[in-house]
């Protein structure tokens, strides 16, 4: 039977770190899509938990998908 890695963190609600060195891993290995992902899952959870007023998300929504588009 397979054992599961148990899920040492989360960040931002949506991506699950395995370890110490997964999380290091993330960080050293970072190119520019990754950084796009990594900035528009912590912008989507600070709006989750109602960090923006309704116009600051809406230029940030604009901004994610022109950055998301390139």
């Amino acid at each position: 039977m397979e054992e599961k890695e148990e899920i040492y963190g989360n960040l931002f609600g949506s991506i699950n770190i395995l370890n110490e060195d997964h999380l290091e891993l993330m960080l050293s290995t970072m190119d520019r899509e990754k950084s796009i992902y990594f900035l528009v899952e912590s912008v989507k959870s600070a709006h989750n938990r109602g960090a923006f007023t309704i116009g600051e998300t809406e230029v940030i929504s604009k901004a994610i998908r022109v950055l998301s588009n390139t």
